[in-house]
């Protein structure tokens, strides 16, 4: 079985995934932890673009028990911070890299049942998913979810920094020319903004049980 799970920074991706593989007893894969590894990577070595590419085939990104591993590192705790968070969306866009990280996912894909989740996922991916959706909300409501994500990490940014961040991110990802953030036809909207995380689990689930 393969769920894929689109959607923008903050609208509850993988809060929702992490929770959906557990119920369902399937893996959960984190496609965007794969981007902010690269990204703490070069930011760790004082790297440019061109030097994080041409050290591709140094890399070794794993996943153990939620946690995420860069060359036998555990990064977890060090990469959603908002300089990461910024620093992964630009190495995103670099043609060669997505091209290296989505046969990875999809490598990953084909020998496990799981949900995965991304900003193409459901267009580039998992093409193939059985189960497609695109989770949403509000430029506010995933600002304040970030700020209260923020909490006792001496983060001193604001809501309204957070929420000009977000806008710029949304458009960054939805206007880069290589596997834009998009809603495909064949994906189940949903805004998560008036909704828990078990709401959106369950309406999830009321798919997938179909």
């Amino acid at each position: 079985m393969k769920i894929a799970i689109d959607g923008p920074a903050g609208s509850g991706k993988s809060t929702i995934a992490k929770k959906l593989a557990k119920t369902l007893g399937i893996e959960y894969i984190d496609t965007g932890a794969m981007y902010r590894a690269l990204a703490f990577y070069m930011n760790e070595n004082n790297l440019s673009l061109q030097e994080l590419k041409n050290e591709m085939d140094l890399i070794n990104i794993e996943f153990k028990k939620e946690r995420t591993f860069i060359n036998g590192k555990d990064i977890s705790d060090f990469i959603r911070t908002n300089e990461i968070s910024s620093l992964a969306s630009k190495v995103s866009k670099d043609k060669e890299i997505r091209e290296k990280l989505v046969d990875l996912q999809r490598k990953l894909a084909d020998k496990v049942s799981c949900v995965m989740e991304g900003r193409d996922i459901t267009s580039v991916v998992l093409k193939d998913a059985e189960y497609k959706f695109y989770l949403d909300a509000n430029p506010m409501v995933r600002a304040k979810r970030r700020l209260n994500d923020l909490k006792g990490k001496d983060s001193k940014i604001t809501l309204d920094e957070l929420i000009a961040e977000i806008e710029e991110r949304d458009k960054r990802d939805k206007t880069r020319e290589n596997s834009p953030l998009q809603i495909t036809k064949d994906s189940n909207y949903i805004d998560t903004s008036e909704m828990t995380v078990e709401d959106v689990v369950n309406k999830i689930l009321s798919y997938v049980g179909d």
